[in-house]
C-alpha cells in the first residue's frame, strides 16, 4: 500500500494532520480551498461593515460594529497564516480583491462577482443602512456558527485551532445583532426589519450551496467536512427561524 493510501485511511479513521509535509496534494488543494473560503469571507464581512460603522445611531453600536470589523480582520489574519505556510503569498492576498466591491442590491440571490474571490456568495451583496446591516448581520451569523462548527474537528489540526479561537467571536457578534435588532423594534422600526429580513434570508440561505455536492464524500473522508450542505441549510433554517420567532417576527411567507 502506497504512502498517500496510508495517510487516506488514517484520515479516514479520524487521524490529524499538523503540518503541511504531510499533507496529500488532493488534499492540499481541498483545504486552500475551505480556508480561502474563510479569509475571503472574513475581509470582505470586514469592508462591509466597516461602511457602516458610522451609521450606528450610538456611542455603543459603532463600537460593537468596529469591534466585528476588528475581529473579522483578525481572524481572517490567523487562517491566512496557515495558508502561507502552504505556499500561499500572504503579502499580496489581502489586496489581491476590492473587498467592498458588491453587486447591484436588485441581483438574484446566488450571484458571484469573481470567479477568484472565493466569499460567500451573500457578501457580494450591499448594506442599506444600519438596520439592514444588522439584520444582515444576524441571519448571517447564524450561518456562520453553523458553517464553522463542521471546521471546528477538521482534522488539520492547525486550522481547527484558529476556527476554535474565531468562533467564540463570531457567536458574540450574532448576540450583538440579535439586540440591536431587538432594539431597533423597540424603537418602531419593525417593518424595515421586516424588509430586511425579506431581503437577506434568500440570499444568506443561497451561502450554503447546493444540497448534494460531488465533493462531499471526498471531503468526509478527508476529515475536512462531516455534513452535508443540506444538513447544514435545515441546521441554520431552525435557529434562524427561531431567533426571528424569539423577536416577534417570522421568516418570510415565500419561503415557509
Amino acid at each position: 500500500m502506497t504512502e498517500t493510501m496510508d495517510i487516506s485511511d488514517y484520515l479516514a479513521q479520524g487521524g490529524r494532520l499538523t503540518n503541511p509535509a504531510n499533507v496529500p496534494s488532493r488534499y492540499r488543494a481541498e483545504l486552500m480551498k475551505i480556508m480561502a473560503t474563510f479569509v475571503d469571507s472574513e475581509l470582505a464581512g470586514a469592508a462591509g461593515f466597516a461602511d457602516v460603522i458610522n451609521a450606528g445611531p450610538g456611542i455603543k453600536e459603532r463600537i460593537a460594529a468596529a469591534r466585528i470589523v476588528l475581529e473579522k480582520t483578525d481572524n481572517a489574519d490567523k487562517v491566512l497564516k496557515i495558508m502561507g505556510e502552504f505556499g500561499a503569498n500572504t503579502d499580496r492576498y489581502v489586496d489581491h480583491h476590492p473587498w467592498t466591491d458588491r453587486l447591484p442590491r436588485d441581483t438574484a440571490p446566488g450571484a458571484s462577482r469573481n470567479a477568484h474571490d472565493m466569499r460567500l456568495s451573500v457578501l457580494n451583496y450591499p448594506l442599506a443602512g444600519w438596520t439592514d446591516a444588522v439584520v444582515m448581520n444576524l441571519l448571517m451569523g447564524l450561518a456562520v456558527g453553523v458553517q464553522l462548527s463542521e471546521f471546528l474537528s477538521s482534522s488539520y489540526q492547525p486550522f481547527a485551532e484558529a476556527i476554535r479561537e474565531a468562533a467564540p467571536r463570531e457567536k458574540r457578534h450574532t448576540e450583538l445583532a440579535a439586540e440591536g435588532v431587538e432594539r431597533l423594534i423597540r424603537q418602531g422600526k419593525t417593518n424595515a426589519v421586516k424588509q430586511s429580513v425579506a431581503y437577506w434570508w434568500p440570499r444568506v440561505s443561497e451561502s450554503f450551496g447546493t444540497g448534494v455536492s460531488p465533493r462531499s464524500d471526498a471531503l468526509k473522508a478527508m476529515g475536512l467536512r462531516s455534513k452535508s450542505n443540506a444538513e447544514l441549510h435545515d441546521a441554520w433554517t431552525g435557529l434562524a427561524s427561531a431567533a426571528l420567532e424569539k423577536l416577534g417576527l417570522e421568516r418570510p411567507a415565500t419561503l415557509a
